[in-house]
């Protein structure tokens, strides 16, 4: 049986020069087990540790030794995707508690039920058997299904302000703030006392460039129903204003570029463009498709960037839906910077494909192989980690990384890389896409792997270490 465990329990990634040494302890466990903490220190029968911000206590008799030893900081800086959050609209439509129990069966829809509600003829019921059929589908994330039920509904209710508000959550949600946003103009119309209307349209105009407007939807909405997640929106949106409210905008091709005229030269920002227009084309003949409108781009001094972000440190550049890039005082586009474009470049083309459904690991590691970033730094390490049967459940690597410490980041980007590579090596690039579309099309990542590639988790970090150490050794 192989034992998975946290990506806590095995951050030692001096070898190769992956990262500075500092002094640390290790707490050998009888067990065989290591743990690397960033402080260590006895209490009558317990060992007290310290990891980041974070104590821990274990007894004492499950201690084997403990041995002052070298423990990473990592110097790497790295390209992230950190979407901004979801919103679902709470308000229920009229008649949608009468048609629930009809339309949803066990938890799915059941297509039957709302063929027979739509062979009546009643407009507005059938308008709301499918809202609420695309309700379900939103909450299972298969948001294909949900868009094409919305549009039913919208078929035979245009006006209704639920269903307009919750489709103009959808596009946000897949990508497509800017046509989300006239429906969610319309909703407010049509109920302009409804704190859910209001919040949609405030996270339309957020992600369609207008923050202002968006600060000010969001205050009507908090005003009829408080909301803290809104409440955090709008501390972001109002930072966000505070830096760019002065920057220039520029449409160039498929990109619109925002950035203060004093931070950067004409042809530094020219070389921005052309390396991004470079990438967006070899991208489009990867990925066969585009994204449908306009790509954000937004330049900030190293400060800038991480008071409108509160990114950590590691982290080199973002893309929330936006691609943010700190210069720290560039001039020129660099072999680094070029690669931090092309990585947060990918993240778009992702994010259409797989509608906003893409697992990180998934993301980052495609992200990483098309800048491209090699393994050859951490494949030794990579390799005895697999060996030694401490890689990291790819299941706890779908959620985001931002709340890692570099350190910590440093491993699970190159875990992220290592199974993509290994992925499109052994299967080809075709299966890549292939595992994509299918998670666009309502799919969640282990079944799209098994009609693929053939392979749940467990099998394809089997197979991923084995390529590894076969690679690399141990």
């Amino acid at each position: 049986m192989r034992r998975f465990v946290t990506p806590y329990c095995f951050l030692f990634l001096v070898a190769g020069g992956l990262v500075e040494p500092a002094v640390a302890d290790i707490i050998h466990l009888k067990n065989g087990d290591v743990i690397y903490a960033d402080e260590t220190k006895e209490a009558g029968n317990r060992i007290e540790y310290q990891k980041g911000d974070d104590s821990y206590t274990i007894p004492k008799s499950v201690v084997q030794s403990v041995e002052k030893t070298v423990a990473p900081q990592t110097s790497a800086s790295i390209a992230t995707t950190q979407p901004i959050p979801a919103y679902t609209p709470e308000t229920q439509a009229i008649g949608e508690d009468l048609l629930l129990e009809r339309v949803i069966l066990s938890g799915k829809v059941d297509r039957n039920a709302l063929t027979q509600i739509d062979s009546r003829g009643n407009r507005l019921e059938t308008a709301i058997a499918f809202y609420v059929a695309g309700k379900r589908e939103f909450d299972l994330k298969d948001y294909a299904a949900s868009q094409r039920d919305f549009g039913t509904a919208l078929r035979n209710d245009p006006q209704n302000p639920a269903i307009l508000n919750f489709y103009a959550a959808l596009l946000i949600k897949i990508g497509n703030p800017r046509q989300a946003l006239l429906y969610a103009e319309r909703a407010v119309e049509q109920a302009p006392d409804s704190a859910d209307a209001y919040a949609v349209l405030g996270y339309a105009q957020y992600s369609s460039e207008h923050p202002r407007e968006a600060i000010q939807s969001w205050k009507k909405s908090i005003a009829l129903r408080p909301d803290a997640s809104i409440q955090q929106m709008i501390a972001r949106a109002t930072r966000e204003e505070r830096v760019e409210g002065n920057y220039t905008e520029r449409e160039t091709g498929h990109f619109l570029l925002r950035y203060e005229g004093a931070q950067s030269s004409e042809t530094f920002r020219a070389e921005i463009v052309a390396t991004l227009e470079s990438g967006y084309r070899d991208l489009t003949q990867v990925f066969g498709s585009e994204p449908r409108s306009s790509i954000s781009v937004v330049l900030y001094t190293s400060q800038n960037f991480f008071d409108v972000t509160r990114a950590p440190g590691w982290v080199g550049a973002l893309n929330d839906g936006k691609i943010r890039i700190p210069l720290r005082g560039m001039s020129s586009v660099t072999p680094g910077l070029a690669r931090i474009l092309r990585h947060e470049l990918t993240h778009s083309f992702v994010q259409q494909i797989t509608l906003g459904r893409c697992p990180q690991w998934l993301n980052e590691g495609i992200a990483q192989m098309l800048e491209p970033r090699s393994l050859n730094r951490g494949g030794a390490f990579l390799a005895q980690m697999f060996k030694t049967e401490r890689e990291i459940p790819l299941n706890s690597l779908e959620g985001g990384f931002s709340s890692l410490s570099g350190t910590q980041a440093e491993v699970v980007y190159m875990e992220s890389l290592a199974t993509v590579s290994y992925i499109r090596d052994r299967y080809g690039m075709s299966d890549v896409l292939r595992i994509l579309e299918k998670l666009g099309q309502g799919d969640s990542i282990e079944p799209a792997l098994r009609s693929t590639i053939h392979c749940d988790y467990r099998q394809l970090q089997e197979e991923t270490g084995a390529a590894l150490v076969h690679q690399f050794g141990s």
